[in-house]
Parts: C-alpha cells; sequence; structure tokens
C-alpha cells in the first residue's frame, strides 16, 4: 500500500531508497479516495528506526494509507529529540475523539517489569479501552501482545530462564486462518523477550482466542481473537537484518549474561553477517492484517465503528 506520511519523515528517503512506494501529503491529497486510516502507538526507544521497520511492512500494496504516529504523554522518550515528536507524534488526547481503520501497538523494553509499574500503563489502558469503538482492528507486537493479552483475557506472562533471541522455526496451526494465508507450512520470524505467555493459559480462552503458529523453541508466536479486532503477535516480524545484532551487542557491552542469538548469523559466528530468513513472511503477515481484518471488513463511515457503544 503506498503509505500516506509527513513530507519530511526522516523514514521516507530510507523506504524510496528500498523502492518502496511512498507517497507525501501533498501527492495523497490529489487522489480522490478515502485511505486506510492506521494509527500507530510507538513504544520503542529507537522511534526511528521502528518507524522505517514499520512503514516498510504496510507499503508496496494497492491501497492508500494514511498514518499517524502516536506517543504517551505520560512517559518522555530519551532516545530521540523532542522535535522530531513533537513534529511527527500525536498524543491519545489530540485523536481520541477520532476513528482509525487499524492501530498498531509495538513492543517496548519494559517487559521485565509488572505491567501495573510501567509508567504509561494507565495510559495504554485506555488506548485500548478506547481502540474498542474507535478501531476496527489492532496489531499488537511483542511486549505489546503480552500487555493486550493480560489487560483483554487476563492471560499472565511469565519470566523464562534466559533471554529468548533469535530466528526461530515455527509451525502454522491453522492454514485457513486468514492471517496465516499464503504461508509455508513452516516459516521463520525473530523474538527478542525475557518472558513468555503460555499455549496452555491461552487454550483457557480458546472460545474467544486461536493460537495460529507456535515455535518448538520460542512457544506461542501468532494468536488471533476469533472477531478478528485484536491480532497478537509475540515476535519481531518489522525487524531488519541487524536489529538483533545489535541488541546483542548493546546487552553485552552492559555486562549483561545474553545467548548469542540462534539461528542467525552465519555459521553461528557472530562476527559474520546476520542471515535473514524472515523477510517474506514478515510482509505478507503484515499485508494479511491489512487486507482481510482491516481493509475487507472496516466501514467506509468509520464513525459506524461506535455504534455498537451508543446500543
Amino acid at each position: 500500500m503506498p503509505v500516506k506520511v509527513p513530507n519530511d519523515l526522516p523514514a521516507v528517503q530510507i523506504l524510496r531508497d528500498e523502492n518502496i512506494f511512498v507517497m507525501d501529503e501533498s501527492r495523497a491529497a490529489a487522489q480522490d479516495i478515502r485511505p486506510l486510516k492506521i494509527a500507530i502507538l510507538n513504544l520503542m526507544p529507537t522511534k526511528e528506526v521502528t518507524e522505517t521497520q514499520l512503514l516498510r511492512m504496510i507499503g508496496n500494496t494497492p491501497i492508500q494509507v494514511e498514518v499517524t504516529f502516536l506517543r504517551t504523554a505520560s512517559h518522555t522518550p530519551t532516545h530521540v529529540a523532542q522535535s522530531h515528536m513533537e513534529a511527527f507524534y500525536k498524543t491519545f488526547d489530540e485523536i481520541r475523539d477520532q476513528f482509525f481503520d487499524g492501530l498498531i501497538i509495538t513492543g517496548a523494553p519494559v517487559e521485565q517489569m509488572a505491567f501495573e509499574k510501567v509508567s504509561y500503563w494507565d495510559e495504554l489502558v485506555s488506548i485500548i479501552k478506547w481502540g474498542k469503538h474507535h478501531v476496527f482492528s489492532t496489531l499488537y507486537i511483542c511486549w505489546a501482545a503480552q500487555a493486550g493479552l493480560h489487560y483483554i483475557f487476563g492471560v499472565e506472562k511469565l519470566p523464562i530462564e534466559r533471554k529468548c533471541s533469535g530466528v526461530y522455526l515455527h509451525e502454522v496451526l491453522n492454514p485457513k486462518s486468514p492471517i496465516v494465508r499464503g504461508f509455508d507450512d513452516m516459516f521463520y520470524a525473530p523474538h527478542s523477550r525475557h518472558t513468555e505467555v503460555r499455549r496452555e493459559d491461552l487454550m483457557r480462552h480458546q472460545d474467544k482466542l486461536e493460537v495460529v503458529a507456535v515455535s518448538p523453541e520460542a512457544g506461542v508466536y501468532l494468536v488471533v481473537s476469533r472477531d478478528g479486532k485484536n491480532v497478537f503477535v509475540t515476535g519481531h516480524c518489522e525487524y531488519d537484518r541487524d536489529t538483533l545484532k545489535l541488541e546483542y551487542e548493546r546487552d553485552l557491552k552492559k555486562g549483561m549474561d545474553v545467548p548469542m542469538p540462534c539461528n542467525y548469523f552465519k555459521n553461528d559466528d557472530p562476527k559474520q553477517e546476520p542471515v535473514m530468513r524472515w523477510r517474506s513472511h514478515g510482509a505478507l503477515l503484515f499485508q494479511n492484517w491489512l487486507n482481510y481484518y482491516v481493509y475487507q471488513e472496516t466501514p467506509y463511515d468509520l464513525t459506524a465503528l461506535n455504534l455498537e457503544k451508543e446500543r
């Protein structure tokens, strides 16, 4: 989908250099169509990197997408210039009266904290509640997937003995699920986390949730609510080739005892280049979400999303 973004967003030139169609505001205004409105709540510390990763995933398909980046008012990021946040991000209060076809909530480096101890937890809960009547479908990534499963369904996240870091092989459990349409039976995807949600806990909610893909090593990967309103991805299929490498080197510099990312470096040698194994399935997952859970189902008049609340 050609992605409509602010003219001066740094990610634009990076994506154009990769031959991904990005439409600036001036050109988008000349098209007489209703674009899909997608909000992205970016909780990652590396804001600009995550912007590029996510815009890459929702680009290159026929429908125009209008992206609104959101930030939390209850937490001030320290890894990005404040001028960037003020120029390209809105707070929840600024958009709470608007409606969106889709919402993406990213991961965040807070997974080892209790949810209620996270400084912006109450604000995140407010956004999830708001999304029920202002967003057609929400895609939760990594920590956000754990947070969404916890808040909506009461599923607990649990610590794991060592960090789950690497590119893992996954099995599709239900190939008829639209979110994995076109997937191979087995596929690779990156994970980077210290906690997990367990399949047996999710199965207690099988009337409302379906576990669609799992890894023998990394556990649950893809969970979809039966009504299609919530898609939970516990990994990071949006990651660049070197993202796990940079995280690994960062953790080592901090003196942390972390495992080398598995199935990642060529010949398992961290001095060699990482092997990209997940790009096609990652792109397909985002395209399936946008097509089957958003575009094919969302009302033309987005204010209709609020009718359920008014009944």
